[in-house]
């Protein structure tokens, strides 16, 4: 099995998926508009339309990504029909055995789609072919429809996290982990 992008590229298109690891700044300008349309449309019912701009602009700009992707972050994009979709974000950590998402959204046509899940997957290979103990996030705690979603796909709620982020914000989270077992590593 040849892996592509540190992702398995057979994997992701038997669970059905395009995934392109971002690396190029045309891509990474795709994951910020996108992030954009998404947040915008998802988030400011949460959080207001300033947090959103906020963090956007702090998190998800293209300067932003370009950082993070310089200090390990991996991004993708998720592809249906040819079109951009959704995109996932990790960082490996190799000491503690995890693997964190730290960016997980799909456009709102195609959500309820199974691509989430699929997504996780993904993930979750991933952790196996590290020999990874476990994947963590964080999702904003008033946000009950991904609060939801993780919790049907194996993640436990281990408490609240409220983190600064600047500018009188706070990210007002859950950290969610799914712990894997021996079998599926």
């Amino acid at each position: 099995m040849q892996a592509i992008n540190d992702i398995s590229e057979r994997h992701a298109e038997v669970i059905g998926l395009k995934v392109r690891r971002v690396t190029e700044p045309a891509a990474i300008e795709t994951v910020s508009r996108l992030a954009g349309d998404i947040w915008r449309d998802h988030y400011k019912p949460i959080i207001g339309e300033r947090q959103v701009e906020y963090m956007l602009n702090r998190f998800q700009s293209p300067d932003a990504i370009s950082k993070q992707i310089a200090v390990g972050y991996q991004y993708f994009l998720l592809f249906c029909n040819a079109r951009p979709s959704g995109y996932f974000a990790w960082l490996a950590d190799t000491e503690d055995q995890s693997l964190h998402i730290s960016k997980l959204y799909i456009d709102k046509p195609q959500q309820r789609s199974g691509l989430g899940r699929r997504i996780i997957s993904v993930a979750e290979q991933h952790c196996r072919t590290q020999n990874f103990r476990y994947i963590w996030l964080t999702v904003n705690r008033h946000n009950q429809f991904a609060v939801d979603f993780y919790l049907r796909n194996g993640f436990v709620n281990s408490g609240a996290v409220v983190q600064d982020i600047g500018d009188g914000f706070v990210m007002d989270d859950y950290r969610m982990v799914k712990v894997l077992s021996v079998a599926e590593q």
